[in-house]
């Protein structure tokens, strides 16, 4: 059990730097070399979890996918949302999503190993789906268009936000995205009951106390 324990804790040391390494300077140039000098392990102990750089990345993009801090709300919408939100409060606090975020991007990367936007997408319709049934979006919206469209301005706010001088919060920018999207989407009566909060994420993950807070 000890041992399976350091291989875990191991495993983790080396795609928690390798994400690093990938975020300061891109998938081309991060090295063996380097994860070897930053980590302290032996080369064969690297190639003990992971076959390859290729291996490591592939891992990263692994993580992407995730619905930690979503919970069930009375709104199908309200989560769709939250999902956003969950997101850009995570990303700038959690360099493996940064890593897997910046692979996908990356020209060479993306050509290798694809991405994870397919699976947003798709996570992203099934919930917009859903309050469409539930009478929660309008009668014309496409929930599949939406939810295309919503990822690939999500990916944008994102990119911008990270590259403009002013650094300003990215949970802030894409609760704004929302304010500005949900009035053409969103039924009147469960827009009005919506909240698009750039501090809903931190609520949510338990950062004021409340783990199941909800609408």
């Amino acid at each position: 059990m000890a041992r399976q324990e350091r291989a875990i804790r191991t495993r983790k040391l080396i795609l928690e730097t390798m994400a690093d390494l990938f975020n300061e300077v891109g998938y081309d140039a991060a090295t063996i070399s380097a994860l070897v000098e930053r980590t302290g392990l032996t080369r064969g102990a690297l190639y003990f979890h992971f076959t390859s750089k290729e291996d490591m990345a592939r891992s990263v993009l692994e993580q992407a996918l995730t619905r930690e801090g979503l919970i069930s709300q009375t709104f199908k919408l309200q989560e769709w949302v939250d999902l956003g939100l969950l997101l850009a409060y995570r990303l700038p606090r959690e360099p493996m999503l940064r890593a897997a975020v910046r692979l996908s991007v990356d020209t060479k990367a993306r050509g290798l190993f694809g991405t994870r936007w397919p699976d947003w997408i798709d996570l992203a319709r099934e919930l917009l789906v859903e309050a469409k049934e539930r009478g929660e979006l309008l009668q014309y919206v496409d929930p599949a268009a939406v939810a295309r469209l919503t990822v690939g301005a999500w990916t944008g706010v994102h990119l911008v936000t990270e590259a403009l001088p002013d650094q300003r919060a990215l949970a802030e920018e894409i609760s704004g995205l929302y304010e500005l999207l949900l009035p053409n989407i969103a039924s009147p009566g469960v827009l009005a009951k919506l909240d698009t909060s750039p501090y809903r994420a931190e609520r949510l993950l338990g950062g004021s106390g409340t783990a199941a807070f909800t609408v």
